[in-house]
């Protein structure tokens, strides 16, 4: 095989009350890239579509991450890389995360997956490094890996992968606003009380249990965030009507999607997910602020190759 074309799933990082830990991949969201093997050593973004993102191989996150994992394989040969981008960058859904899952999936599945997936993840970090200025897999391991994900370790590097309970939907709502990762993390406080990080200790864990044993009541419950939310709401215009119309329409829960600007919401059902997606256009369509409006269920496989 000399040419892959992948898809690379949008995610959803924190997921309230796993701050850097914890992310979701979304199943109907992505990009796609086409990768091809090539007698010139190295890598090359031959052509990017749907964003204005660099073509220099060490601008770009696909071209760090690739070459990372390039480097590593010491190949006599390299690839040529096609990004068609359908997430938007910025969005708080994982773009960056995205090409840089989908570079390393597609080259390693182009070699006959010489290394296991969760081996890709560092790699993927170093392009996620280049993008946001800190080395997080929130948002690249569930890209890779698929369902739910829970960074138990950063050094070393230890990541859980949970099967989504089968019911559960996502809905996001990303309004055109822009929302700097670095300002969104200048604003939170470098140390917080006992209470707060009992309180969100106690969330992880029902979240994770929740998951497991497939409660949606306890998911509900725990999809709270005393750590990062009451700081980051304030950078997104119409967020606590947005969170208010999202719980009313039957959400489980809701937060900030990443640093933002995006919504979440996680919802039991289809028609529910669907009627939190009403309400939060509701929200938006009564400002001059554009939107976007997504459901999805969770990918449990993450990068695919579609041919």
């Amino acid at each position: 095989m000399n040419q892959i074309k992948i898809f690379c799933p949008a995610t959803v990082a924190n997921l309230s009350c796993g701050f850097d830990v914890l992310g979701l991949c979304l199943e109907s969201i992505g990009d796609e890239m086409i990768i091809r093997k090539s007698n010139e050593k190295g890598l090359r973004i031959t052509n990017i579509t749907g964003a204005d993102l660099p073509l220099e191989t060490n601008k770009n996150v696909a071209g760090v991450a690739g070459m990372a994992l390039l480097n590593h394989l010491d190949l006599e040969f390299g690839f040529e890389i096609e990004i068609h981008k359908k997430i938007k960058a910025g969005s708080g859904i994982g773009s960056s995360a995205a090409s840089a899952a989908g570079v390393v999936v597609g080259i390693n599945e182009l070699l006959g997956n010489p290394l296991h997936r969760k081996e890709l993840i560092p790699f993927a970090m170093e392009g996620e490094f280049l993008a946001s200025g800190s080395y997080h897999a929130d948002n690249v391991a569930p890209a890779i890996l698929g369902g739910f994900i829970l960074v138990r370790s950063y050094d070393p590097l230890e990541v859980i992968k949970i099967k989504s309970p089968k019911d559960l939907y996502v809905t996001i709502i990303h309004p055109h606003i822009e929302v700097k990762t670095s300002e969104a993390r200048s604003i939170l406080p470098k140390e917080i009380p006992l209470k707060t990080a009992i309180t969100q200790w106690g969330n992880l864990g029902g979240l994770i249990s929740g998951l497991y044993t497939e409660d949606y009541g306890l998911l509900g419950r725990s999809l709270q965030d005393a750590v990062a939310e009451p700081y980051r709401k304030n950078l997104i215009p119409e967020f606590d009507n947005a969170k208010k119309s999202a719980l009313e329409n039957g959400a489980l829960g809701c937060g900030i999607s990443g640093s933002g600007p995006s919504i979440y919401a996680l919802s039991k059902g289809l028609e529910n997910a669907k009627n939190v997606a009403d309400g939060l256009k509701k929200v938006y369509i009564k400002t001059e602020i554009r939107f976007d409006v997504y459901v999805s269920k969770v990918c449990d496989k993450g990068v695919i190759k579609l041919q």
